[in-house]
């Protein structure tokens, strides 16, 4: 036997402006129309699930789990562009080139990382 994904909770001071959040970063992950005051959640692929869960205490140290997202229709260096135009924060930048990735924070200070497209990775653009 073995276990499967269920889902990925990230604790958060205000639930509701990170889904609204996380939903422009996420083009394939919809907010779920029944949310509480406690807990709210983006629904994707496959019923994929990332929950936020509203804690008292603010976040302290890096984060020992995170997301990367991966650019669908821009490059890696335009979507860090996009997502610091959304209120994100450069944590460390990685990149070297056409290789690495760029550690952001969302507005509540969780990181994640932003990788290159596949199509860059093997040098290749999509227009």
């Amino acid at each position: 036997m073995v276990s499967r994904t269920a889902n990925f909770c990230i604790d958060a001071h205000d639930p509701h402006a990170q889904v609204a959040w996380w939903a422009q970063v996420l083009d394939d992950f919809t907010p779920d129309e029944e949310q509480s005051e406690d807990e709210a959640g983006l629904t994707g692929p496959a019923g994929r699930w990332i929950g936020f869960l509203r804690v008292p205490e603010p976040k302290t140290v890096k984060n020992r789990m995170h997301i990367c997202v991966r650019p669908v229709d821009r490059s890696r260096d335009e979507e860090v562009e996009r997502l610091l135009g959304l209120g994100a924060t450069l944590v460390n930048d990685l990149r070297r080139g056409d290789e690495g990735w760029a550690v952001l924070a969302d507005p509540e200070g969780n990181e994640f990382c932003v990788l290159t497209r596949r199509a860059d990775e093997a040098g290749v653009l999509r227009s």
